[in-house]
């Protein structure tokens, strides 16, 4: 049992360092176009805390045996600020604001996380706090896609529901929840399986939809258009009114 508790451990972090390096596509995408067109930075951020919280998790004076936990969490952590500073800076000024934002409460919890536990609990009490924070963040984490998945279903196209992301994020929420219920660590096991839930689903709607990638890629919006609130291009208008918007990441 132990053997293959290290196993899907160490398959875990494989699987992981694949999710987290899957979306280099995307910013390599981002960086040739400099704008982010309809992407969103919210999961990044989101996946951001969920490595940081879990990192914390998986050290040795919050629980036991679960090294290889803060390992790639630490990994990932690292990963996700550079994406999230890439898109900070080929952000519109509206989006680029909202990210800031997030980013200042989500450096702002994982601080009060580190700070109460380290300082204020100790034993069981720690690694039932910190495990609680790590679930609660990593189910929002695995569940920021859903308004992505609903705009697959809605305009029937995948372009922008990388597969590769969504295949890792099926392959390392299955992997990390067979492995915390091998450890009988319901902190692991109970967002990985909602994780793998998740990414079995959206294989589904990729796999109906992927031959609908939508026309072209949106072009950068102009200083009118994002004056105006809209956020938008004038082009993608267009393709709302024809009924062939892209998705968001």
């Amino acid at each position: 049992m132990d053997v293959l508790h290290f196993l899907f451990g160490v398959f875990g972090n494989a699987t992981a360092l694949f999710l987290f390096l899957a979306p280099t596509i995307t910013f390599r995408r981002i960086i040739r176009s400099k704008y982010t067109e309809q992407f969103s930075g919210i999961p990044y951020v989101m996946t951001m805390l969920n490595c940081l919280l879990s990192a914390w998790y998986g050290l040795p004076f919050v629980s036991k045996n679960n090294l290889l936990v803060s390992t790639i969490n630490g990994t990932g952590a690292a990963i996700e600020a550079v994406y999230v500073l890439i898109f900070i800076i080929y952000a519109p000024r509206k989006e680029k604001g909202k990210i800031l934002g997030l980013l200042t409460l989500v450096l702002s919890i994982f601080a009060i996380v580190a700070f109460v536990s380290l300082f204020a609990l100790h034993g069981n009490t720690r690694k039932l706090f910190c495990g609680l924070a790590a679930t609660i963040f990593s189910i929002i984490m695995y569940g920021s896609p859903l308004s992505i998945m609903r705009l697959v279903i809605k305009t029937k196209s995948v372009e922008f529901m990388p597969f590769f992301l969504s295949l890792f994020v099926f392959l390392c929420g299955t992997s990390w929840f067979i492995y915390g219920l091998l450890g009988h660590d319901p902190f692991i096991a109970v967002p990985n399986g909602f994780g793998c839930g998740l990414g079995a689903i959206q294989l589904i709607l990729y796999f109906i939809y992927r031959n609908n990638k939508g026309a072209e890629p949106a072009k950068k919006p102009t200083s009118q258009s994002v004056e105006m609130g809209s956020g938008k291009p004038q082009q993608e208008k267009q393709m709302v009114a024809n009924g062939s918007l892209d998705e968001q990441v």
